[in-house]
C-alpha cells in the first residue's frame, strides 16, 4: 500500500516528466535561441529553460528529475511562462508541485465562455457553477436577484461551506437549514476522498474546523452523501416561501465541474421568480419593500445575506 513519501516521488516524478514534455515542444529559434546542429533531443535544452526562466541550471535539472527541493509559486509562473503553459497547464503544474492554486481565480479561467451563456440563458432560474470543494466559480444575473449578489461578496469568500458555517455577513434562509448544512459537510467529505494530500482542501477543511464549532461536530460524523436534488424550501424576505427543486448538470471538463440551477418546484414559485428578475419590484400585498421617496429595492440587495446551497 502506498504511503505519502511514495505518492509525493510520484507526484515529483510525474511533474519532471510535465516539464520535459512541454520544454521539448519549444523550438530554440522561437524563444531568440540558433537552432544549433548538435542538438540531440527536441525544443529547449534544460540550460535554455533556466536561462529564460532565471534559475540556476542545476536546480531546475533536479527539478526536472524529480528530487526534493523547494519550490515557490514566483518560480513555477516564471517556468510555466518560459514553456509558453496555458492556464490548465500552469494549474496542473502547481498541483503536481503540491502548490496551491486559488480556486476562482484559477478555474474561472478555464470555463468557457458558451458555460455563462447556457447560465443566463436559464433565467429567471438562479444558477452557479461550483466545483467538489464548493468553490463558486460562474453565476447568472438571476442569481445575484434572487438568491445572492455574489458580485459584492470577495473572491476569497465566494465558497459555498464558508458563507454557511463562517461569514457572519450572509447567511442561509432554508427552512431546514440545518439538515441543509449537514448534507453539505457529508457531501464535502466524499469529494474530499480523491483530494485528501492537496493544500487547498486541507486549507479549506483546517479553515472551516477552527472556525465552525458546528462544521467540526457534523466533520466528525465522517458521513458521507452525493450532492442533492431534493425539494427545499426558502423564505425569502419579500416574495415569501419559494419551493425550489436544484438541478445538477456536471461539465464534460474535468468532470469537477458542476451546475446547479434551481428550478421552480410550483407555479407559484415559477412566478415569484419571474417578478424577482424580472420585476425587481414585488406589487403591493407580497412584502414589497421601499425605501423613503418610493426608490425600488433590488431583492439582491435587500436580501443578499441569503444563501442557496
Amino acid at each position: 500500500m502506498a504511503n505519502a513519501a511514495d505518492s509525493q516521488d510520484a507526484r515529483r516524478k510525474e511533474l519532471g516528466l510535465f516539464l520535459r514534455t512541454r520544454r521539448e515542444r519549444i523550438q530554440p529559434e522561437e524563444v531568440g535561441f540558433a537552432p544549433g546542429l548538435r542538438r540531440r533531443t527536441p525544443g529547449l535544452r534544460r540550460e535554455e529553460v533556466a536561462l529564460l526562466a532565471g534559475v540556476g541550471v542545476t536546480w531546475y535539472t533536479w527539478l526536472e528529475q524529480g528530487r526534493d527541493i523547494n519550490v515557490s509559486a514566483q518560480v513555477l509562473e516564471a517556468i510555466a511562462g518560459t514553456l509558453r503553459m496555458e492556464r490548465l497547464e500552469t494549474n496542473h503544474l502547481f498541483t503536481l508541485a503540491g502548490l496551491r492554486v486559488g480556486p476562482v481565480q484559477a478555474e474561472c479561467t478555464l470555463l468557457p465562455v458558451s458555460v455563462q451563456k447556457t447560465l443566463d440563458a436559464v433565467s429567471p432560474y438562479p444558477a452557479i457553477v461550483m466545483n467538489e470543494r464548493w468553490d463558486i466559480i460562474a453565476f447568472n444575473e438571476a442569481y445575484c436577484r434572487v438568491v445572492l449578489d455574489l458580485r459584492e461578496i470577495p473572491l476569497g469568500e465566494r465558497n459555498m461551506l464558508w458563507l454557511n458555517f463562517v461569514s457572519d455577513q450572509w447567511h442561509c434562509h432554508f427552512v431546514d437549514g440545518e439538515t441543509i448544512r449537514l448534507h453539505m459537510v457529508a457531501a464535502y467529505r466524499a469529494a474530499m476522498a480523491n483530494h485528501l494530500t492537496e493544500p487547498a482542501w486541507q486549507e479549506l477543511t483546517q479553515g472551516l474546523l477552527a472556525r465552525s464549532p458546528e462544521f467540526a461536530t457534523y466533520w466528525e460524523r465522517y458521513d458521507v452523501a452525493a450532492p442533492s436534488t431534493r425539494v427545499k424550501l426558502v423564505d425569502h424576505p419579500e416574495a415569501g416561501m419559494l419551493r425550489v427543486e436544484p438541478a445538477l448538470l456536471w461539465l464534460t471538463q474535468g468532470g469537477q465541474f458542476r451546475v446547479n440551477v434551481y428550478t421552480a418546484a410550483d407555479d407559484d414559485t415559477e412566478a415569484k421568480f419571474r417578478m424577482l428578475v424580472d420585476e425587481p419590484e414585488i406589487p403591493a400585498g407580497r412584502g414589497a419593500v421601499r425605501p423613503a421617496g418610493g426608490a425600488r429595492v433590488r431583492p439582491g440587495q435587500s436580501a443578499r445575506e441569503q444563501v442557496f446551497s
